[in-house]
């Protein structure tokens, strides 16, 4: 089979599992009302994700090196329609936490198995290629479940079976299969079926600022979307959780002409940047300061940081790339969300608003540390920054 079908089908693979991730979240705050619960269940709920990818990652990563590339992403399809199924059956937030690990689950088995797979279609010597073309497809995927769930309910009304959820039924399932018909480009290895993720040597600062940069999109997509609606402006979720990821996507073709570390370097200086404009929409209640800050965020996470730091730990773990992935995942979904959580609790105590300001303090404080220790550490990789 010609690699130019496989890529795509790939790619399309990935878009999808991703999809269904955030496909559900202009609903939190229905799904939240129908239980009657406050800020801290529905961060609780948005974290559940977490609860099932972690253990994905961390005791399943390499599966696939055992079993193959196309059944771990067929089973992630089977798992975002069965997720996706649940909340229209039984709409509340219990059906909600239940359905994030089952999404959580998917996305681990598929981020890990896709990666490797499409460095395996496209050659070694273009993993930066390949990573380029999974974190596309996947920026795509989170931030496009939002807005077309959002979109829909725009046209629809009020409803719990938006279309957005109805093309899902349809497209996952035979995605599904054509997946299981794709080409067995690696080898499975006689390896345990468990098989814990791999921390490259130098890859730390990657790690950590990945950690930093998801955590400001997860504040971004569970949090602020509750201070929207409490301002009136609810109906905008759906394009600011949209433009949370979507921007990254738009500049990740920047990112690939530079270095890694240039990239990251970037990132870096983005990530607080872009909460604080953030956060000055919310505080001054301009909803354009929301979306711009969003969009640098954005920039940050799912362009710069995300493409340098899976691009890097693909190049330093050849041999392990599936494992390797899941280590730095690893580090992206904690941040993702246990400052999420903590926000919840503080916004449930305090307010919304305070909540934000004290994670905001945090995140610069946590970015500026870990600068000054990347510099001092890693002097190559500051001359390579500097252009010297």
């Amino acid at each position: 089979m010609s690699k130019l079908i496989p890529i795509p089908l790939l790619a399309l693979a990935l878009f999808t599992v991703t999809f269904a991730v955030n496909l559900q979240a202009p609903l939190y705050d229905v799904y939240a009302a129908a239980s009657d619960v406050g800020a801290t269940a529905v961060t609780l709920a948005f974290a559940a994700y977490v609860g099932g990818l972690i253990p994905t990652l961390v005791l399943l990563g390499g599966l696939s090196d055992r079993i193959g590339r196309r059944v771990p992403i067929t089973l992630a399809l089977v798992l975002g329609t069965f997720a996706t199924a649940l909340l229209v059956q039984m709409p509340s937030w219990t059906s909600l936490v239940i359905a994030r690990v089952l999404l959580g689950i998917g996305t681990g088995l598929a981020t890990t198995a896709g990666t490797a797979y499409m460095t395996e279609i496209l050659g070694a010597d273009r993993a930066k290629t390949a990573a380029l073309i999974v974190t596309s497809a996947t920026s795509l995927g989170f931030g496009g479940g939002a807005l077309a769930t959002g979109i829909c309910l725009g046209v629809q009304g009020a409803t719990l079976l938006p279309a957005s959820y109805i093309a899902l039924f349809i497209a996952a399932p035979m995605l599904a299969v054509i997946a299981l018909g794709l080409p067995r480009i690696d080898k499975p290895r006689a390896v345990s079926l468990l098989r814990l993720p791999v921390f490259p040597a130098g890859t730390w600062v990657f790690g950590v600022a990945m950690a930093l940069a998801w955590a400001t999109t997860g504040m971004t997509i569970a949090v602020v979307p509750l201070e929207l609606a409490a301002n009136d402006l609810g109906g905008w979720t759906g394009l600011v959780i949209f433009l949370a990821i979507f921007v990254g996507f738009l500049c990740q073709p920047i990112a690939r002409r530079m270095t890694n570390a240039r990239a990251l370097a970037l990132g870096f200086v983005l990530i607080p940047l872009g909460f604080l404009i953030l956060l000055g929409g919310v505080w001054f209640k301009l909803l354009a300061l929301v979306l711009i800050g969003t969009c640098i965020t954005s920039a940050a996470s799912y362009g710069f940081t995300y493409l340098a730091s899976l691009a890097e730990v693909s190049l330093r773990a050849p041999e392990d790339r599936a494992r390797a992935t899941a280590g730095l995942f690893v580090y992206a979904y904690f941040g993702f969300s246990l400052p999420v959580i903590a926000s919840g609790v503080l916004a449930d105590m305090f307010g919304l608003l305070p909540a934000m300001l004290g994670f905001g303090a945090v995140q610069i404080a946590a970015t500026a540390i870990v600068v000054m220790i990347w510099r001092r550490s890693s002097p190559s990789l500051h001359l390579a920054v500097i252009g010297k």
